[in-house]
């Protein structure tokens, strides 16, 4: 019930903004259990609101949180309904969710240690049902109490304070430990010193630094590294890429154990089944016909229901890559379809297709496709470019094909299904293995789950991929983005993964065997849209293109520049010889792009032939769902897809706010209630807000309201830059079949190796939502107004997020 007292109490709140500021008093008392006494909740938010907007004022507050109070009420129940209250109005000023997570983070650190080994110790002495659980390692513990004295005077729980309410929630739902009954152990601070012990083991000055860099927020590790990290099996990775073992029943439930495994400990699964035959095929064992891709896929569907990942902290992932010449490929994309036959469905999965350039040629010509079983035409998956053409089309004089249809019907069909469900995701594996640092290993065959890694996969090497994300607005200082701090997080990003691939456990021995062998990172982002927004770049400038360019430009170089000095230290990766980067070739040249003159790129090539490289792959920007919340960032390198939305929680429905955007309104004079519904009723976009300055309006355009052409052309520029790939959605309020068509063809034709994760749409139609625009005397307590509802925001992935 205590949601529900929030939003009602909510509704009374009129008068907040533009109240006049008060001094900040000192940290907070706890407010007894059974306490309505509105001073003493008045005092514990004046405590609370220090350096925040005057418009956060606590004696409102108060007055709603006593409202909603009944006698017998908890600490437990006061301290939510707090938080809740202020939560709830993140949609009059950003600093409403900032306060929230402060009466949030107080209450944690009462019912929490400070101490760092006394946690860590909790940890390790954790118990379920009277039996040893420990949720830390000894080693861990035991790397802790060898430095004891340096951990616990660099850990700065005050910084706790700084998170915002939904970072925390999400932190608090899903990374910090707690006790079987949820009574909370672990503190945001802990948590990171934990990783990064974790991470750099006895290395007393990396742990430090990592922790630091860490807790400012420059940097995060993957959603698996936070999970697990200095658990007694700490799987950290994030991906794992698979071809299907033998087209054989034991070969594909071979398979099927390997995803088991590998689900069981958090990882999201990319696996290529293009080489399995399809439906009605021979199979010369019996004599039999085979069933192909569908019944295979259900039991793969069913599996990653069965298989959480973590233990339940959330479901099993798996991405399903087929070439578009295989005879099941119609079947394939209805699979995810909320319509058709039940046993023609497995809607738990994800799919994608691995085009090849002959497809989209003949797409673009009007020419006709021929689908074939990889039975009876054998090696298609295991050939790129020129050779793939040369093969596919002796099939086709051979008379091979199982049918032959106009390649635009297949095509219509792709889009139907993108406009349906939002995949398949659209890979071209052409330009994937024309531009991969491991096309001499052999030809790619998929990607991950979320489209962002690249890595050579065989019956006999299970890729996996370990990745972090640079929080960029971190490096916005004076009105400009400080490139070499941004070189220099990088070099310690690039250092961190490398040890992660040391000392995390596989689940596989085949996986174990290729991350060793080829020591394969991904560096992501988090934040460009805040970049922009606080430069004050609309995302279609052209300086906001130059930018974009050398951000990219220099994550490579620094993570280039680290991976070979590590080469130095260490030695290079065991697959080095024979790669493009031994050969003088880094990522850009493979697009035929020159680099600017910002960094020295010559000496660094000649450095790298001497050397080697640590690391085969470096960069891959990933989305970055979960941690962008908890590090209070837009997701990844997209821009906002709304001014105002619906964030939904387990708590209930919040609002928020685009902080950016509001900042620059107040400073104008511009920002009180009327604007802010003014902004709700226009389903979060600002374009026809005629009191908004014009330069602002396109500052703050959505990604609905941008041309998608600017969004695959900035992924094409930092694309010269990304040497595994990068998780591009693309947004249609209601796409039709010519928009879809061309954007893909321009993605296409600019290069991509991506070309689309999802296909982000609108519906139609939109559900009615409330506002406060009249005055809770003028309507009654709790009553609503209709009005046209702020989008939510979309389900995410979370394996990815970095």
């Amino acid at each position: 019930m205590l949601p529900l007292l929030a939003l009602a109490a909510s509704s009374r709140l009129d008068a907040t903004l533009g109240t006049a500021p008060r001094p900040a008093p000192p940290r907070p008392k706890p407010v007894e259990p059974g306490s309505a006494d509105r001073e003493a909740m008045e005092a514990r938010f004046r405590a609370l609101c220090y350096g925040l907007d005057p418009s956060v004022d606590p004696h409102s507050l108060a007055q709603l949180v006593c409202a909603g109070l009944h006698d017998g009420v908890s600490a437990e129940e006061v301290t939510t309904l707090m938080a809740e209250t202020a939560a709830y109005q993140a949609s009059y000023h950003p600093d409403f969710a900032r306060v929230a997570a402060r009466v949030a983070v107080s209450r944690l650190h009462e019912r929490t240690r400070p101490g760092l080994i006394e946690t860590l110790r909790a940890l390790h002495a954790h118990c379920v049902d009277g039996q040893p659980a420990p949720l830390v390692s000894a080693q861990l513990l035991a790397h802790a109490e060898d430095m004891a004295e340096a951990l616990e005077s660099a850990l700065r729980h005050d910084r706790d304070f700084e998170l915002d309410y939904f970072g925390l929630r999400t932190l608090q739902r899903a990374y910090l430990h707690s006790a079987r009954d949820g009574t909370p152990i672990e503190r945001p601070q802990h948590l990171l010193m934990r990783v990064a012990l974790c991470v750099h083991g006895s290395d007393q000055q990396a742990v430090l630094q990592a922790y630091d860099m860490m807790s400012r927020g420059l940097y995060t590790h993957a959603t698996p590294t936070l999970f697990n990290a200095g658990g007694t099996r700490q799987q950290l990775s994030s991906c794992f890429l698979l071809t299907a073992q033998a087209d054989s029943v034991a070969g594909i439930f071979e398979t099927l154990r390997q995803c088991a495994l590998i689900s069981r400990d958090a990882g999201g699964i990319g696996l290529s089944v293009s080489h399995i035959r399809a439906s009605n095929s021979y199979i010369r064992s019996s004599g039999g016909k085979a069933s192909g891709l569908v019944p295979m896929l259900r039991v793969f569907d069913a599996t990653a229901r069965f298989v959480d990942q973590g233990g339940g902290k959330r479901k099993g992932a798996f991405a399903i890559y087929l070439e578009p010449w295989h005879a099941d490929v119609a079947q394939f994309l209805d699979l995810k379809k909320n319509h058709g036959k039940e046993e023609a469905r497995a809607r738990d999965l994800f799919y994608a297709l691995w085009v090849p350039d002959l497809f989209m040629r003949r797409v673009e010509e009007g020419g006709v496709w021929s689908l074939f079983c990889p039975d009876e035409a054998p090696g298609l998956c295991d050939v790129h470019g020129a050779a793939f053409d040369e093969l596919y089309q002796r099939y086709e004089r051979e008379g091979r094909a199982r049918q032959s249809v106009p390649a635009q019907q297949l095509w219509f069909k792709i889009l139907e299904a993108q406009m349906e469900t939002g995949t398949p995701y659209l890979l071209y594996k052409d330009a994937c293995n024309a531009k991969s640092n491991q096309q001499h290993l052999g030809t790619l065959r998929g990607s991950n789950l979320c489209t962002e890694v690249l890595e050579f996969t065989s019956p006999d090497e299970v890729a996996v991929c370990n990745l972090a994300s640079i929080a960029l607005p971190r490096f916005v200082a004076g009105g400009a983005f400080d490139l070499e701090a941004l070189r220099a997080t990088t070099r310690v990003v690039t250092r961190s993964l490398d040890r992660v691939i040391s000392v995390t456990h596989y689940p596989l021995p085949q996986a174990a065997a290729s991350n060793l062998r080829h020591r394969p990172v991904g560096i992501g982002v988090q934040g460009l849209a805040d970049v922009f927004a606080r430069l004050r770049l609309p995302f279609e400038s052209e300086e906001a293109r130059a930018l974009n360019r050398d951000i990219f430009e220099t994550i490579y170089f620094a993570a280039v520049e680290a991976s070979c000095e590590l080469a130095e230290e260490l030695g290079a990766h065991e697959s080095f010889e024979g790669s493009p980067a031994s050969r003088g070739l880094l990522q850009f040249d493979l697009w035929g792009v020159t680099p600017s003159e910002r960094w020295d790129w010559a000496a660094l090539k000649a450095r790298v032939q001497a050397h080697g490289l640590r690391n085969s792959l470096l960069v891959a920007p990933m989305p970055t769902a979960s941690t962008a919340q908890i590090l209070g960032n837009n997701e990844c390198f997209e821009p906002y897809t709304s001014n105002l939305y619906a964030r939904r929680t387990l708590a209930g429905e919040f609002f928020v706010l685009n902080p950016h955007l509001q900042a620059e309104l107040q400073a104008l004079g511009l920002w009180d209630r009327q604007m802010r519904d003014a902004i709700m009723a226009a389903g979060g976009s600002v374009q026809a807000i005629g009191q908004i300055p014009p330069r602002l309006r396109e500052v703050f355009k959505t990604s609905w309201e941008m041309r998608q052409r600017t969004l695959i052309d900035l992924a094409a520029d930092r694309g010269a830059f990304i040497d595994q790939s990068q998780s591009l959605n693309l947004f249609l309020k209601e796409p039709t079949f010519a928009q879809l068509s061309s954007m893909h063809f321009h993605g296409w034709k600019r290069g991509l190796k991506t070309g689309m994760y999802y296909l982000r749409t609108q519906p139609a139609t939109e559900a009615i939502k409330f506002t406060l625009g009249r005055s809770a005397k003028a309507r009654g307590a709790g009553s609503e107004e209709e009005a046209p509802r702020p989008p939510a925001e979309p389900e995410v992935c979370e394996v990815c997020s970095a």
